[in-house]
């Protein structure tokens, strides 16, 4: 039996993994569940997988959940610590981490010392400070498994590989992304509103990553996170635009064979193979059709209308703490940009004007990438009040 902690369930990711779980069937069970807010979400779970754990974050939402927490579910507490306690509980054998923003980075972080495999949606951790992660996951026994499509799809197409090998077996990863829905270049960006932006023409994901999608900055966090997880350096990531979204990347080896991963756009397949891996078992995703396909295209980023993707490059290579100030600011700068509050030309703004004021630290540890973090966001909002 397999026992599954799912953090972030009431998120798409979590409800993906929840409907994957039931699908796995005997040998699969979800031990705990964590949300946001979302506690109607979360009872139906519960009742649906009969769940031993469970928590809600949020302090408002916990205190009215308390009282309708099913008999047989223990609730742990709010905030952090419930989600530090879901991500290490003793039982648990791999933790489904989808919690948002820089909140996971502390689950990921209590997961990773206590042992436990990680199947990981939160980019950001791995953006801040992926490479220190990836540390404390050797010394600790255990290992971080993508749930981002592309970075699975890098997982899948590397299969035999073991960490520390993928810098001397490759010379080249690829990239994708759709380009979202403003590549074509007929949608004036200052013009964009978030009901557009939050239209991908893919995916069907979460409105932060959304808009990271259509800005293009979801590729260069993936950038990083790619850099720092499989410990190659960032100019062998390719960024390559392919708006089928059927080859969600793919590796070239040194003697110049390229493996790819293919299939629908589908995040519920990612998803399982992380929970299953290193095994796999059917899948809700439906069976290729290359005659349905017809047709891949590919193109370059153009970096001129999409600066994003180049302000996150730019900081992956200084590394340091500029990862973490460039991921924090361009949270604020999205937030801001879903309420109304900034165009959605603002956000690179915003960003650059953050990373302009970042200064690298003599010693770079996770409490540094967590303080220039919170730096970081208190910089954006001022940033935006200049606009």
């Amino acid at each position: 039996m397999k026992n599954i902690v799912i953090l972030g369930s009431s998120g798409s990711i979590g409800r993906n993994a929840v409907e994957a779980a039931v699908n796995l069937g005997e040998g699969y069970h979800v031990l705990g569940l964590a949300v946001n807010s979302n506690i109607d979400i979360l009872l139906e779970q519960i009742k649906l997988l009969h769940t031993e754990y469970a928590t809600v974050y949020e302090e408002a939402a916990w205190q009215k959940f308390k009282p309708l927490c099913p008999a047989g579910t223990t609730l742990l507490p709010p905030g952090k610590e419930g989600l530090d306690m879901a991500a290490s509980l003793e039982k648990a054998d791999i933790v489904l981490n989808s919690v948002t923003g820089a909140v996971g980075f502390s689950p990921l972080l209590a997961a990773l010392r206590a042992g436990k495999n990680v199947a990981l949606a939160n980019k950001e951790p791995m953006v801040m400070a992926g490479a220190l992660f990836m540390q404390e996951a050797a010394k600790h026994g255990a290992r971080i498994l993508p749930v981002d499509s592309e970075p699975s799809a890098i997982f899948q197409s590397t299969a035999g590989l073991n960490p520390g090998e993928y810098d001397e077996a490759l010379s080249r990863i690829f990239l994708t992304a759709s380009g979202g829905p403003f590549y074509d270049g007929k949608q004036k960006l200052e013009d964009v509103r978030p009901e557009q932006a939050l239209k991908h023409p893919r995916w069907k994901m979460g409105p932060k990553i959304t808009i990271d999608s259509s800005t293009l900055m979801n590729k260069g966090l993936e950038m990083i996170e790619i850099m720092n997880m499989f410990g190659v350096p960032l100019s062998k990531i390719q960024v390559l635009i392919h708006p089928q979204s059927i080859i969600h990347s793919g590796v070239e080896f040194k003697d110049g064979a390229v493996i790819v991963q293919i299939s629908w756009p589908d995040m519920r397949l990612p998803i399982q193979y992380a929970l299953t891996w290193p095994e796999r078992k059917k899948s809700l995703v439906r069976p290729m059709d290359f005659y349905e396909l017809a047709r891949m295209d590919f193109a370059r980023p153009d970096f001129r209308r999409f600066r994003c993707l180049k302000l996150a490059m730019d900081a992956g290579e200084r590394g340091n703490v500029f990862p973490s100030a460039l991921s924090a600011a361009n949270e604020v700068a999205v937030g801001l940009f879903l309420k109304g509050k900034i165009l959605f030309t603002h956000i690179p703004v915003i960003v650059e004007k953050v990373l302009e004021q970042t200064n690298a630290t003599a010693n770079f540890t996770l409490e540094a990438a967590v303080e220039t973090d919170k730096w970081a966001r208190t910089k954006a909002e001022e940033a935006a009040k200049l606009l």
